[in-house]
């Protein structure tokens, strides 16, 4: 990579998309323009990506001509999962100051280390990007606290502190974060915010390591003690041994393919686009159906699309990426934000069941996968406090996962 200096950025109407599996060796993939019907980014695949590239999704086919987002301030196909999201967009904005706010923009500031493998420069000759220099360490962690706090008072940073932050100004989601080395390999380190009810940080390491036990492959994750409560460090899993993995959000794999956001949807679209070998998209779909059942059990009512990935492998198949961004609510909806089954989104595990045979289960194995599934939540007040959260923090997320709804249903099935 060549580093670009900000200071000469001048918003265009172009920029160009890189290939970066093999940081080394950088392939051009196209061109991307300001759309301004939609005032998003379209993306034009070069000659020679055409030629021997592959669709980076299935609305991006090798063909000539200029690909269209499919909804206002978004990218065209997977090139909308390189951009920022929530939390990045507000970093750039307070620390970075940019003169426009356009989608395209924001694809640039959001520099090299975005998820995946996809890169944004300024020259369609060689990789010319945003470089925010090196990973901040562990040992910066409550400073970074600190810093990410007061971009969400709006307060300013000061400029020789900004290193700390602008590594995460790539990541997606509302919540405070960015991007750390640990263990010699990059991690992303999320905070609370003020006003949380509960240690957020610490509860997501927890939900993760108990998910684990029901089978669920899920991240990595470190809790990381601060002065106040803790952060949560998760490994990436986009970086194995320095090459990038080609990723795609169920947002962006779903709505190129036509389908609502929903997980048999998931399922049905890991049974065409998964990895063969071994009957492992079966083992997968079968997986998907168990993180649905514990999400629904758990509380967790913000499992949208963007907090489910497919890894792409050397063949061009995928595969889910492990669990993240899972943890209770604490809102107590009774419905998720995707599909469950015949009942929409009810978040019921007579619901789960009632499509089990799109996840490759009979009735009969499915009801076993929900089965052991409840017999891991009946111990999360004792794995939590085993994971170091505190008894009162307990007691407020019992509130939700303990109801009624929730517990009724746990127990009509075995727990």
């Amino acid at each position: 990579m060549i580093a670009f200096d900000l200071r000469q950025y001048q918003p265009g109407e172009s920029l160009f998309l890189w290939w970066l599996a093999h940081p080394e060796a950088p392939r051009l993939v196209g061109e991307l323009r300001t759309a301004r019907v939609l005032q998003g980014v379209s993306l034009t695949y070069a000659k020679a990506w055409r030629e021997s590239g592959f669709p980076l999704s299935e609305d991006l086919p090798l063909i000539a001509g200029e690909f269209l987002p499919r909804e206002r301030e978004s990218a065209a196909g997977a090139v909308d999962d390189a951009r920022p999201d929530r939390w990045g967009e507000r970093v750039i904005r307070m620390l970075d100051k940019p003169p426009r706010l356009s989608v395209l923009d924001f694809l640039f500031y959001a520099g090299d280390e975005r998820f995946g493998a996809l890169g944004v420069s300024v020259s369609a000759s060689a990789y010319v990007a945003r470089d925010t220099g090196p990973l901040p360490q562990l040992a910066d962690a409550a400073e970074m606290e600190r810093l990410a706090h007061r971009v969400l008072a709006g307060e300013p940073v000061p400029p020789e502190q900004q290193r700390l932050l602008h590594p995460g100004a790539t990541l997606g989601g509302a919540r405070p974060k960015t991007l750390l080395t640990l263990q010699g390999a990059p991690w992303v380190i999320k905070f609370n915010e003020p006003g949380d009810p509960f240690d957020t940080s610490l509860v997501e390491h927890a939900a993760m390591t108990l998910a684990a036990q029901a089978d669920i492959r899920v991240a990595h994750t470190l809790p990381v003690p601060l002065p106040r409560g803790h952060a949560v460090a998760i490994r990436r899993f986009d970086r194995e041994a320095g090459l990038r993995r080609h990723v795609l959000s169920a947002n962006v794999a779903l709505r190129a393919a036509g389908e609502a956001p929903g997980y048999p949807e998931l399922a049905q679209w890991l049974r065409r686009r998964g990895v063969a070998a071994g009957g492992r998209y079966k083992a997968q779909m079968q997986e998907l159906f168990r993180r649905m059942v514990f999400n629904i059990l758990i509380d967790n009512t913000d499992d949208h699309e963007k907090n489910h990935a497919l890894l792409m492998d050397s063949s061009g198949a995928y595969e889910l990426s492990p669990a993240f961004d899972v943890l209770p609510s604490g809102q107590a909806l009774g419905y998720q934000q995707m599909r469950v089954g015949k009942a929409a989104a009810d978040a019921t595990l007579d619901n789960a069941l009632s499509e089990c045979s799109l996840f490759g289960l009979k009735r009969p194995d499915a009801v076993a996968q929900v089965q052991r599934v409840c017999q891991v939540l009946a111990g999360w007040q004792a794995h939590f406090a085993q994971a170091g959260v505190r008894d009162a923090d307990i007691a407020s997320l019992a509130l939700q996962i303990d109801r009624p709804f929730l517990r009724d249903q746990r127990q009509a099935y075995g727990e």
